[in-house]
């Protein structure tokens, strides 16, 4: 499964978990297709945005302008949990990559303006982080 896919599954069980309560295995268990395996990639992206979901969400809160977490649509949080943990946990992947593809999620499965928030609340955390 290649990266770009994986993030994707990633996103989609991410959200899963987040408004359904489902439990790890079974939501990325639903995002593969029949006969699809499970990628160490998803599976790491899924379980360490979970581990470290308190302290992804407290980096996200304090970044945001004139916008409570409570209000962040569904998506749009998921993915900047997904892209939160990629920063500051995966080292062998540049920051720009996963900015890119934050926002190529956030205008595929979020709303109009899903990528641009994604952009600005992903720039103030990028800059604290490097």
């Amino acid at each position: 499964m290649k990266r770009r896919n994986a993030r994707e599954k990633a996103l989609q069980s991410l959200f899963q978990i987040d408004v359904s309560q489902l439990d790890r295995s079974e939501a990325i268990g639903h995002v593969l297709e029949e006969g699809e395996e499970r990628d160490d990639f998803l599976v790491q992206l899924v379980e360490g945005t979970t581990d470290h979901k308190e302290e992804i969400d407290t980096l996200i809160k304090e970044h945001l302008e004139n916008w409570s977490f409570d209000r962040i649509g569904n998506v749009d949080r998921s993915v900047l949990r997904l892209a939160v943990y990629e920063m500051l946990y995966i080292d062998d992947i540049p920051i720009k990559v996963t900015f890119n593809e934050a926002i190529d999620l956030a205008k595929t499965f979020g709303g109009d303006e899903s990528g641009r928030f994604v952009n600005a609340v992903l720039s103030k955390i990028s800059k604290t982080i490097q």
